[in-house]
């Protein structure tokens, strides 16, 4: 790892990660730790390690290792906030934008619910239990395509969530890997070993040091409509023909978490930042964008290898007309089922 010493701020005290022998690797057990919600103790942090290089990697065909790819997230957003003696107290998770097949652009974000753990400098450990959830919504120019915004006014029209906004996201849940009934998994030292990251997935001259994340992503949180649950599964699945799958259910998403040195923390600004950072990727796919996705040998992703055979072929002037009839209705309760919104959504796969 790079040697970053003379960067770090003074102030370290360290103590917290001794402070019990349950938290000593090779096996910290944190669960002594009460699980904190990410923004209630922003005024206890004083240092923070930024994760310059988020490297996500997973399988673009659930169970076949050699489709896996990997991706590079936005930089500077994901951070590690925790006090002088080492006690973790917030971490920050990336987002990013994605534009879908036909819809537009969507936001990504891993929303963090609940985090524990501890750093410690003098070692450049860590060891850290979290939850989180993938949110994603439509960006402000998905919203002016015309298939989603005749899709949100029928919404509105019977009152139900869409989502057009962070607070209405689609919430995908996630667990540890191969427990479904745990949703707490864990961050620990060094590189996952489930695969050998490729080069340009890796960072170990310039890196303070790295840590690692691995979780199984679950199913769609429902809304128990069956309007809302069928209409947010079929923007999933299309995003995940996007994404290459990133969020199937039963896949596994790993990132590799390559952290620059130690700085101090501005309490306000923490407040802000990831939520200024949202803004900006939501504002600007160009400015703060993911690298592309790749496989181990250096190839990019395309959607095409998962849309060929799948894509229906259906013109615009269809699509939209059928919209229209459906735009007709007083109101949503006065379809018979869910299908005609369901073909519009089959239609752009």
């Amino acid at each position: 790892m790079s040697n970053q010493n003379s960067n770090v701020p003074p102030g370290w005290l360290g103590g917290f990660a001794e402070s019990k022998p349950a938290f000593a690797y090779p096996d910290p057990d944190l669960s002594s730790l009460p699980m904190l919600c990410n923004m209630d103790n922003i005024e206890r942090i004083k240092r923070q390690q930024r994760v310059y290089w988020p490297e996500f990697s997973w399988q673009t065909i659930k169970d076949n290792p050699e489709s896996r790819c990997f991706q590079r997230f936005a930089h500077n957003i994901s951070s590690i906030g925790y006090d002088d003696s080492g006690r973790i107290w917030s971490i920050i998770c990336p987002q990013q934008g994605l534009c879908a097949h036909e819809i537009g652009c969507l936001n990504v974000e891993v929303t963090v619910t609940g985090q524990r753990g501890w750093v410690n400098e003098t070692t450049k450990e860590l060891a850290a239990d979290m939850t989180v959830e993938g949110k994603i919504w439509f960006s402000p120019s998905a919203i002016q395509n015309g298939i989603v915004k005749q899709a949100w006014e029928l919404f509105e029209e019977a009152s139900l969530p869409f989502p057009s906004d962070k607070a209405n996201a689609i919430q995908v849940s996630t667990h540890k890997v191969g427990n479904p009934d745990q949703p707490i998994f864990t961050i620990r030292n060094g590189e996952s070993e489930l695969f050998q990251a490729p080069w340009f997935a890796r960072h170990p001259k310039r890196a303070w040091t790295v840590g690692h994340i691995e979780v199984e992503i679950g199913e769609v949180v429902t809304h128990n409509h069956p309007i809302v649950d069928a209409f947010n599964q079929k923007i999933i699945d299309i995003f995940n023909f996007g994404s290459g799958n990133m969020l199937l259910a039963g896949n596994v998403l790993t990132w590799n978490l390559w952290f620059t040195a130690p700085k101090l923390v501005n309490t306000v600004m923490w407040k802000t930042h990831a939520e200024r950072w949202r803004h900006s990727i939501e504002a600007d796919h160009g400015r703060h964008q993911s690298s592309k996705k790749r496989y181990a040998d250096g190839s990019e992703f395309e959607i095409l290898d998962l849309l060929e055979g799948k894509k229906k072929m259906i013109s615009n002037k269809k699509k939209m007309k059928k919209m229209e009839e459906m735009k007709e209705k007083k109101r949503m309760k006065e379809m018979k089922d869910i299908d005609e919104i369901i073909e519009i959504i089959e239609s752009l796969l």
